[in-house]
């Protein structure tokens, strides 16, 4: 199972972030990802009874990730991803079906614009299903902070201290003075250095030149996600210098994504862990997405909600009785929880063979349509 767009995202920022060194030596480790709660986990729970891969969720999932150079090779279960940036290329393989796929930078990029080109098509062909945000309705503002709690506790045989990332996008009506958020937390546990782990942040900060994901001063080049959210600008700025709070190596790092009605961030997983099997005091994201502007998204940059008339601003009745009546009504909802933990650190010589496909499989030619 592959993890979200949006924590693949924040995982290369907070990389980027790091300090970088010159490259040569091997490095190696293994990661191991699971999702451990939220409301995506009890619906894919849930279709379980139909589907094989949904049965697996919440499986621990164990990646070996090997440096040699200027190739990088995740190697999980059932694939094996190879990043080569002297032939810039990214090889994907499937051991199930015993194929592979080559894909050049190149046509990454291309595919990258093509999406976004038929977005703006799509956008502009069909205006009504996707109109485009009301900059003098909504205001949009973003919140990052980083908070080093100064606990201690043993990660993989080693001595962490925690710090929390906190970021929300909060969208604001200027006339009813309504407002939704959406939330990331990260809790990290971190060592001040891994010998030789620099060179990983280092072949990220390579691969993203390659791919044009720079910009002449050396930063990531975030110059469309800003034209398409102006309020951005200051929430850069703003992550840029909090991120620099964060010392050290993350080994173990619990993300959480979801909503919150009250303005606050989601709490991290080490103050209010969650509950077993999402019981009630673990309100579904549609409960609390009922309670704020979220309830749905009318197109893309935009809350929606916003400028419609509610409804009925009285709860449905309660099903429950005065149990349910005496509790108070949720703030926030955790969509998805997930749990990263790195161990087995080592600068050791890596052998060759994790960079080639094995003999006997299949090429299988890229579709680029």
């Amino acid at each position: 199972m592959r993890m979200p767009h949006l924590q693949q995202s924040t995982v290369l920022a907070l990389t980027l972030a790091l300090p970088t060194f010159l490259f040569g030596a091997d490095f190696s480790y293994q990661q191991t990802t699971q999702i451990t709660g939220g409301s995506i986990l009890s619906m894919m729970k849930m279709a379980g009874a139909f589907s094989s891969q949904a049965r697996k969720a919440g499986e621990p999932i164990v990646t070996s990730v090997y440096l040699k150079g200027n190739r990088l090779a995740n190697v999980s279960p059932d694939s094996v991803e190879i990043i080569d940036l002297d032939r810039e290329t990214i090889t994907h393989i499937d051991t199930l079906k015993r194929t592979y796929t080559v894909m050049t930078f190149q046509q990454m990029k291309d595919q990258m614009a093509k999406a976004q080109q038929e977005m703006a098509k799509r956008q502009s062909e069909h205006p009504a299903a996707a109109p485009p945000p009301n900059t003098n309705d909504v205001k949009m503002s973003f919140d990052v902070k980083v908070r080093n709690t100064g606990t201690v506790k043993q990660v993989s045989g080693l001595s962490t201290r925690e710090a929390i990332l906190t970021m929300m996008m909060i969208a604001t009506d200027q006339k009813t003075q309504q407002s939704g958020n959406m939330a990331i937390t990260n809790d990290m546990w971190l060592v001040p250095e891994i010998p030789g782990y620099a060179k990983i942040s280092d072949f990220h900060m390579r691969m993203a030149e390659k791919m044009g994901m720079m910009n002449t001063a050396g930063a990531m080049d975030m110059s469309k996600l800003l034209a398409q959210n102006p309020g951005a600008t200051d929430a850069l700025a703003a992550m840029g210098k909090e991120i620099q709070k964060i010392k050290g190596v993350p080994v173990s790092q619990i993300m959480r994504m979801g909503t919150t009605t009250n303005g606050k961030p989601l709490p991290a997983a080490s103050e209010a862990p969650l509950p077993p099997d999402n019981s009630p005091a673990m309100p579904s994201a549609g409960t609390v997405a009922k309670q704020s502007v979220l309830s749905s998204l009318g197109g893309l940059g935009r809350f929606g909600g916003f400028g419609h008339k509610k409804e009925n601003d009285q709860p449905p009745p309660d099903q429950n009785g005065k149990k349910n009546a005496d509790m108070p009504p949720p703030t926030s909802a955790v969509l998805m929880e997930s749990q990263t933990t790195s161990s087995n650190f080592s600068d050791a010589p890596v052998d060759p063979v994790h960079f080639e496909v094995p003999a006997g499989y299949r090429l299988i030619q890229t579709k680029m349509d």
